[in-house]
């Protein structure tokens, strides 16, 4: 088995987004080679409860030092609660060099005398965080693999005021982490780069292509998502939108695009979830007169959310601005059919096979789409339930995390040149031409 220093600064079972994959990825790694997890202080009592071994099996840095006013500042600047996530990701960005500063004055040794085969750094997965080590592992001689790295997805220029609602100043500046101490370096002295999803593989430069992988970050756990809804759509309709209730992400679009079938009693609706739009939410669905079809359920635990969705026979989604798309592959684990706009993230996981793309347009262009497309489904549900068996299929072929432990595997492989470049999802990839 492979000896694995992993780097998930961010992994944490108990939470979602960033430290679930984080976590997610790290804990399958470790049933496939002999893993040491390296994170942060903040993640150690978690990870104590899951199980793992201070010490043996897990290292938890403490950058506190300069990690907790950074996230007080950013929390100072990034304009409300729930928004201006590119102010966040730059505090990260500065922190995470005292991170690594700490990592490799507690593990360099090791690292030079071969204690490792390979050194792979998976959180953060901005694209936009260099690593200082990645050089220093070249010079030992141990191959630094770094990713899934995600994001740099453009912003639509249809939805520049849905940029302005969600705080992203420092967004028009991003370029700038080029200019950061590392960033070629880590690009340079990387082994190999695992690519989250096409936005990140075009920025990165041209002369460093032929180390990159195409992978998407996320997965699902089975024993999370491994009910399924009844086979059989029943009427009227149930959809279900889940996620943070923000601007870019759409829900006030969704419920304006479908409110008739709504009121028609066609179409009943789940929005699960909760964020700075819920106030105006609520006032959407009294002035479109749908209060007896939607159910505003706020947050609910991730425990109860696989029986939440369940109940839906599509996932409503029209973000319109998704570096991941996670709760996209959990939908079709259970066997809901994903409608998502054909844009980053969801637009790469789904296919015509498993789910709907509603073209990018503006705001009322998207909305008039996606209303079309959803009365069609009420008119003829039964175009759902083939997509409902592809989309479980497809989730248990390519998207579980036992899948992804064993594809990062070949990825190493690769880099300690003993074994061939992987090529993932080219079937999927090549079913959309």
């Amino acid at each position: 088995m492979l000896r694995v220093l992993l780097i998930a600064e961010a992994a944490n079972p108990e939470w979602v987004s960033v430290p679930l994959v984080g976590w997610s990825l790290a804990a399958a790694l470790s049933k496939h080679s002999n893993v040491h997890l390296v994170t942060q202080v903040r993640n150690r009592e978690a990870i104590l409860k899951a199980g793992l071994v201070e010490g043996r099996d897990f290292t938890a840095i403490d950058s506190e030092r300069f990690a907790a006013p950074l996230y007080r500042l950013s929390e100072l600047l990034r304009g409300g609660k729930g928004v201006g996530w590119t102010t966040v990701s730059a505090a990260t960005t500065l922190s995470y060099y005292y991170f690594e500063r700490l990592l490799w004055r507690r593990f360099g040794s090791a690292i030079r005398r071969g204690e490792f085969d390979v050194v792979h750094r998976i959180t953060p997965l901005s694209p936009t965080t260099p690593s200082l080590i990645a050089k220093r592992c070249a010079r030992a001689n141990i191959p630094f693999i770094l990713g899934p790295l995600n994001g740099g997805v453009p912003w639509p220029r249809e939805f520049q005021s849905a940029r302005r609602k969600e705080r992203e100043w420092l967004s028009y500046a991003r370029s700038a982490y080029k200019l950061l101490p590392g960033y070629r370096s880590t690009l340079r002295h990387s082994a190999a780069i695992i690519a989250g999803s096409h936005s990140t593989l075009n920025e990165i430069p041209a002369r460093f292509r032929e180390k990159c992988i195409y992978l998407p970050e996320n997965a699902i756990d089975p024993a999370r998502f491994g009910e399924s809804r009844a086979a059989s759509p029943g009427t009227p309709l149930r959809g279900c939108f889940v996620g943070r209730l923000v601007p870019y992400k759409g829900p006030d679009m969704l419920i304006e695009a479908v409110a008739p079938l709504l009121r028609s009693k066609r179409l009943q609706l789940d929005v699960i979830g909760d964020g700075p739009l819920m106030p105006a939410l609520r006032e959407l669905v009294e002035r479109e007169g749908v209060r007896e079809s939607v159910r505003l359920h706020g947050w609910i635990t991730h425990e109860r959310l696989q029986a939440a969705m369940c109940e839906s026979q599509m996932l409503l989604f029209p973000s319109i601005r998704e570096f991941g798309g996670g709760v996209v592959l959990e939908a079709m684990a259970l066997g809901i059919v994903p409608v998502v706009v054909d844009y980053a993230g969801p637009g790469e996981l789904v296919t015509d096979a498993v789910g709907y793309r509603v073209p990018l347009g503006d705001r009322q262009a998207l909305i008039g789409r996606l209303r079309s497309l959803v009365a069609a489904l009420c008119d003829d549900p039964q175009q759902l339930v083939p997509r409902s068996a592809a989309a479980r299929a497809q989730v248990r072929e390519l998207f579980t995390w036992d899948v992804k432990a064993r594809q990062v595997l070949q990825v190493y492989e690769w880099a300690r040149e003993s074994g061939e470049r992987p090529n993932f999802f080219l079937k999927s990839v090549s079913s959309r031409a």
